[in-house]
């Protein structure tokens, strides 16, 4: 297949010297989820670090896995690379958009490389297409969005919306009629096991009889896909209806169909206003701009991230419908996970009956992150 065109574009940055992105006020110890991160990158603790480069002699180079214009998670990522632009104006950058999950992304990322690229970062989880270029490229570092592999010079980083997803699943629970969710997901990967999840979970603590019906469409990006699986969950009596999509086709369904609707990735209340309750909105502004100072300074280090709630994702204004009665429910409960207690506590049994998490334990966020299994009242996932 032929590559999208290449665009080249100017660029720049601002936060903490290894990359790791500052909490609000960051001065205290690290937290529980960032020592569990430093320490799956403690074997390449001695590998000794890639030097420093002038801001005007840098490539930062990006794989984008779908087009900029989605309108959703792409769209997020190009807003992050904008305000790169302005922190760095001396900084280069090229971009390609729709990298495919094939060896083409082998031969893309090589050509990163090859025009002098020092830090190259994806949108998604390229596998072994990108671990075997970086295993020849050791002074460009490589950044991918919900990945799994580190080398001495790759990591990844990824959002906690499993807070969020829970702190919507409340007011889904509160508003729902009946109790009866719907999730459109794309594929059944741990983004959507933790979204659909955590948002019946969040459901469950205010209507222990809520459920969760999962329609998978096998596609990111498929509007009329969605609007089928939400036309076919709606039918099935589901009043609520939530998903990991880069578009608006199930807020449209709810809209007509006078269902509630929460969405992902950005504020698109005006494509069903009366069916919106919230988002579950990316921001990976500061953590791009974290990366790109680090690998300037010759600081940066393979210690993976996960942007937790109110840094780098969190939920947007309720949707003008939502009552204030629920609006206080959920996000009282947001203020305290904001504290630090989790909800994620045992017991836990899933689809199956099974306990997964026992009485008196909590999930750790990267058992979250990779969280493949479905709790119970959740039908539709393997």
């Amino acid at each position: 297949m032929t590559l999208p065109r290449r665009q080249l574009l100017a660029t720049a940055g601002a936060a903490f010297s290894t990359g790791f992105l500052p909490r609000s006020g960051w001065a205290a110890a690290p937290t529980a989820t960032e020592r569990l991160l430093a320490g799956l990158a403690a074997p390449y603790a001695n590998v000794p670090p890639m030097p420093p480069v002038a801001e005007q002699d840098a490539l930062l180079a990006l794989g984008y896995v779908g087009p900029t214009s989605d309108g959703g998670w792409t769209e997020m990522h190009h807003v992050a690379l904008q305000a790169v632009r302005r922190t760095f104006p001396k900084l280069r950058t090229v971009y390609v958009e729709s990298v495919p999950y094939s060896a083409d992304a082998t031969r893309l990322l090589r050509e990163f490389v090859a025009e002098g690229a020092q830090l190259v970062m994806t949108g998604a989880d390229y596998g072994d297409f990108l671990t075997d270029v970086a295993a020849r490229a050791p002074e460009t570092a490589f950044m991918q969005c919900d990945g799994r592999p580190l080398r001495g010079n790759v990591s990844w980083y990824y959002i906690a919306h499993w807070y969020v997803s829970y702190v919507i699943g409340v007011a889904a629970g509160l508003l729902s009629r009946d109790g009866k969710l719907g999730f459109i997901a794309s594929f059944p990967l741990p983004s959507a096991y933790a979204g659909a999840n955590a948002t019946l979970m969040g459901a469950r603590s205010v209507n222990p009889d809520a459920t969760m019906q999962v329609i998978s469409i096998n596609a990111w990006f498929d509007p009329q896909a969605a609007i089928q699986a939400a036309n076919a969950l709606a039918d099935k009596g589901c009043d609520f209806l939530f998903g990991i999509m880069d578009e608006a086709g199930y807020l449209h369904v709810a809209q007509e169909r006078g269902l509630w609707a929460a969405m992902w990735n950005k504020d698109i209340r005006q494509f069903g206003p009366d069916a919106y309750v919230a988002s579950v909105v990316l921001d990976f502004t500061q953590f791009y701009i974290a990366q790109v100072r680090a690998r300037l300074a010759g600081t940066w280090r393979p210690i993976p991230q996960l942007l937790m709630m109110g840094q780098g994702v969190d939920r947007d204004p309720w949707g003008q419908r939502v009552p204030q009665a629920v609006r206080d429910q959920a996000d009282a409960v947001r203020a305290r996970i904001m504290g630090g207690w989790s909800p994620f506590n045992g017991p836990i049994h899933d689809q199956h009956g099974q306990l997964r998490v026992a009485a008196g334990a909590t999930m750790n966020d990267l058992e979250l992150y990779d969280w493949n299994w479905a709790v119970d009242g959740v039908s539709g996932l393997p």
